[in-house]
């Protein structure tokens, strides 16, 4: 008999009763009173009097009423729960027993251009347990022991509920089998406790591109405060604990390497524990990411970078550790290859990092091997500039093909005192404005800076190179791009706000600084490649990039193919380009012998240019950028070493062996590099 039958009696015995009750009082008092004893009715002594009889009668019967009134209530109600409600309190009994617990979804690839996997999913045994362990401390600390942790670590982990009430609880990843075997052959002293297969990140090469594909972290609390507040339909929202891309293309492509979590329907008991497993969905793994980075490229880069550092460390600079290179196509921005050390590993963050690897992968000591320097380090361009300066000179009247400058190692031009030397004290003699580049005469460009400095367009120079890309960013699709900077008058008025006020003034030295690259002119590595890029296709830049396709989560087709954007076109006169066509392609074949004999072995044509940048404080910064083949260009290649030797005599090589990997044609001229001290 079930609980609302038996109230239902109940209620019926209570209202008999009532019913009753009300009855016998509603009769008249003469029928009360009467007794069939064969005579007449008594009276009673001393007269009638009613009225106490009458107020209890009148009570019973309004207490009945009431009664009658409250019992219909009940019964109304329970017929209205039982009849009419009862498929809705059904509803909610089952909800109140049942949960769900989300099942994370592997990540989607990132692969390379000829679909070689750079960073995939590998299987993760995964040590889980139910939270009610936790309350058994000998357990606690069998597994403690048997997986090598501290036993409040471990409760910890069994204590955390960032992954849901009744989830369970993640205690060690990765584990060896050996822990697996144990557990499995030893139930009875690890209930609760199982093996997961889960997945975690993979890198089948290393730290090859670890700069361009980023690595992943569980999800910040801003990110997940983020993601709440997106009020964009379709927009991820993560869980405490989901695992998210924080840099490279993890974390730009992450609404589509992030899969589509799955859920797993569970009953559990009175105590919150699980009883019983229902209804599944099944996770769906994210899209595949394919990158424009050719693998093979990018491994000679990234060992020619090193090698390279490694050399210039052990025979010129002991202070020099980093440096960056990339490789782009010149007709549609794809990036090739880029690179930048030092690198890191990105599986030091599979299953969480140490304070002590993050400190130390932040680090100055350190060289910060996080950092990206070939989109994010910024620094003087040195004589990389150069092109971009003769164009200016050219299209403000400066300077024209016919313009000849006198190069005897020492300009005055504004004076003795503040005479100017160039790289070559011994002079170059008689130079145009070709010769200029090809030779890198400092002298040809102290002339422009200073006609620029008289003429009445004092910011037409920094308009310029502004207009070539210098100073702002190219939206490349990667996190942590720099912007560089063109300085100009009022620039300077607020930057050096403690010196005195005439030398706060823009001066004629700031101009012959700035067409030499050198001075407060910043600028990134990916820049001056977008600018070399526009030089060799005739003013003509498009964005460069680092994604190619994405692929559809069922088949081998690709939701997105990359439609190539032009990021701007600089207008020049088709004389000035030649020009300036001509400088680049003597600065590698007739500017030293020593740089000629490392591309005479190419069988294409090679434009390009070197520059030391100077610092305070610190040893130069060597760049070599150059684009081939020179009459059909094809790929730019710029390089950059900090705090190395000469640009030609330290970075060329890696230009030189990022080329021969394109090209398919290796460098086979082996010099010292301490032998070669060209300059530039």
């Amino acid at each position: 008999m079930t609980l609302s039958n038996i109230i239902i009696a109940l209620i019926i015995i209570l209202l008999l009763s009532l019913v009753g009750l009300y009855v016998f009082y509603s009769r008249g008092d003469d029928e009360r009173l009467k007794l069939d004893i064969g005579g007449a009715a008594p009276r009673a002594a001393g007269g009638n009097d009613p009225s106490a009889e009458h107020s209890v009668r009148n009570r019973l019967l309004g207490l009945g009423a009431a009664a009658i009134s409250v019992v219909g209530l009940l019964i109304g109600r329970l017929w209205s729960m039982q009849l009419v409600s009862s498929e809705e309190y059904a509803k909610q009994a089952e909800q109140n027993r049942t949960r769900t617990i989300s099942i994370t979804a592997p990540r989607g690839r990132i692969l390379d251009r000829n679909g070689n996997e750079i960073v995939g999913n590998r299987p993760s045994l995964t040590v889980v347990s139910k939270p009610s362990v936790v309350q058994n401390e000998i357990e606690v600390k069998l597994l403690a022991n048997l997986i090598g942790m501290p036993a409040a670590a471990v409760r910890r982990k069994i204590q955390d509920q960032s992954e849901g009430a009744q989830s369970d609880r993640t205690v060690a990843q990765d584990v060896s089998r050996r822990v697996v075997a144990f557990i499995g052959e030893h139930p009875y002293l690890f209930e609760g406790v199982s093996i997961e297969e889960r997945t975690a990140r993979h890198y089948p090469y290393g730290r090859l591109a670890a700069h361009v594909v980023g690595y992943t972290g569980t999800v910040t609390r801003e990110q997940l405060e983020a993601s709440e507040e997106a009020n964009d339909e379709g927009a991820i929202v993560y869980q405490a604990g989901d695992t998210v891309g924080q840099a490279g293309v993890e974390y730009e492509y992450e609404d589509v390497l992030q899969g589509v979590r799955g859920e797993q329907s569970v009953h559990v008991d009175a105590n919150g524990s699980v009883s019983e497993y229902s209804t599944l969905v099944a996770p769906q793994s994210g899209s595949d990411v394919i990158l424009t980075i050719d693998a093979t490229v990018q491994r000679a880069a990234e060992e020619s970078l090193e090698r390279i550092i490694r050399e210039v460390r052990k025979t010129v600079s002991k202070t020099c550790s980093s440096g960056s290179v990339i490789a782009m196509d010149v007709t549609n921005g794809e990036i090739l290859a880029m690179a930048s050390a030092p690198s890191y590993s990105p599986n030091i963050f599979v299953g969480g990092i140490s304070n002590d690897d993050w400190d130390k992968l932040q680090s100055d000591e350190s060289a910060n091997p996080l950092m990206n320097r070939a989109i994010s380090g910024q620094y003087p361009s040195a004589s990389t500039i150069k092109p971009l300066s003769a164009f200016a000179a050219l299209d403000n009247g400066i300077a024209d093909g016919k313009s000849e400058y006198e190069c005897l190692g020492w300009w005055t031009g504004f004076g003795q005192a503040s005479g100017q030397y160039c790289w070559k004290q011994s002079g170059h003699g008689t130079m145009n404005l070709k010769n200029g580049i090809t030779y890198s005469c400092d002298v040809v460009f102290y002339e422009i800076g200073k006609g620029f400095f008289e003429s009445d367009k004092p910011e037409a120079f920094q308009e310029e190179l502004r207009e070539w890309g210098l100073g702002s960013i190219t939206g490349i699709d990667l996190p942590g791009e720099g912007t560089g900077r063109v300085p100009d008058a009022e620039w300077k008025w607020n930057y050096y706000t403690e010196a005195a006020d005439a030398d706060r003034q823009w001066k004629g030295g700031d101009f012959t600084n700035l067409a030499i690259g050198q001075g407060d002119l910043l600028v990134t590595p990916i820049q001056m490649a977008c600018a070399y890029a526009g030089i060799a296709m005739g003013g003509v830049q498009w964005r460069p990039h680092v994604l190619r396709s994405i692929r559809s989560r069922t088949g081998t087709g690709s939701v997105i193919d990359y439609e190539p954007q032009k990021l701007r076109e600089v207008v020049e006169d088709r004389a000035y380009q030649n020009i300036i066509r001509d400088g680049l392609e003597g600065a590698v074949y007739e500017e030293s012998e020593w740089i000629a004999m490392h591309f005479l072995n190419m069988k294409e044509r090679v434009a390009g240019k070197s520059g030391t940048g100077e610092q305070v404080g610190k040893n130069p910064t060597a760049w070599y950028i150059a684009y081939a083949p020179a009459d059909n260009p094809r790929y730019v290649v710029a390089s950059t070493i900090e705090e190395a030797t000469w640009g030609s005599g330290s970075a060329m090589y890696v230009t030189r062996d990022v080329l021969g990997a394109l090209f398919g044609e290796p460098d086979d001229v082996m010099v010292a590099i301490s032998d070669l001290q060209v300059a530039d």
